[in-house]
């Protein structure tokens, strides 16, 4: 299991790479639950980067032969679901650090589901999204119908996962589902230099803005007002804004320190 995922520490960045290069990164569950100790082992990390190893990021879940291949194939991928790959994209949701994905080649089913989950998910020229499912008579997972409309629109989402037809980096970002795309040669120092510039901010406010966020998603005006009001009350006793603070009056860059 644990050779399905590199982990790296560089700097306060950890890089986790997916390592089946040979089948473009497709996921058989084990993998998630791999990825998901590691992103639970982040030792004092303050960003993490999420990347594919060779031309593909992941071409989605494995299901030949593996642990979906089963008398019951619908239960089987229920189980897989709902112990393998929910519980780490609930686990990136969960981070108390920025997260980034770098994309290149396809990021398909569960693997597009992955990219996204990220705060900033980078692509180089030859990446696309994918939501075949339709294609093969399934529906969408790992949170992928609830993530897609709340990033593009609910007429996007349903063209993607409606005609589950590929989604090229350039339309991606003019949708507003991707931060950036940049040459395929460049997309390994582009991500890890953004995971990088994240990694030396305001870990704790950082964490506390990925919270709100998403807690925008499901509350109403005055419930995500106060729980501003709660997290800048946690913020304003930090280190990091004390230093912010005495940056600004004496006219330099701060340096945070994550507490």
């Amino acid at each position: 299991m644990t050779t399905m995922i590199q982990s790296e520490r560089r700097g306060d960045v950890l890089v986790l790479t997916l390592d089946r290069p040979d089948r473009l990164n497709a996921a058989p569950p084990e993998m998630f639950v791999a990825l998901r100790h590691a992103l639970e082992a982040l030792d004092g990390a303050r960003a993490v980067l999420i990347a594919g190893a060779g031309r593909g990021f992941c071409s989605g879940a494995d299901v030949g032969g593996g642990a979906l291949g089963s008398d019951d194939p619908g239960n089987a991928t229920y189980a897989a679901l709902t112990q393998s790959y929910n519980p780490t994209i609930a686990a990136i949701a969960d981070l108390d650090v920025p997260v980034v994905s770098a994309v290149r080649g396809p990021a398909a089913g569960i693997g597009c589901s992955l990219a996204l989950a990220a705060d900033f998910c980078v692509a180089s020229e030859t990446a696309y999204f994918l939501q075949a499912f339709v294609n093969i008579g399934l529906v969408p997972d790992g949170g992928a119908s609830w993530m897609l409309p709340r990033l593009i629109g609910r007429a996007r989402a349903s063209e993607m996962m409606l005609l589950g037809e590929k989604v090229p980096a350039a339309k991606a970002l003019d949708w507003g589902m991707i931060h950036t795309v940049v040459a395929d040669d460049a997309l390994d120092a582009a991500a890890f230099a953004l995971a990088e510039r994240l990694a030396a901010g305001p870990t704790l406010a950082m964490g506390l803005i990925r919270r709100q966020i998403r807690g925008a998603y499901e509350s109403d005006y005055a419930t995500a007002m106060l729980q501003e009001a709660e997290n800048q009350r946690r913020a304003r006793g930090s280190a990091d804004s004390m230093e912010g603070g005495l940056a600004f009056l004496q006219k330099r860059k701060p340096v945070f320190g994550g507490v």
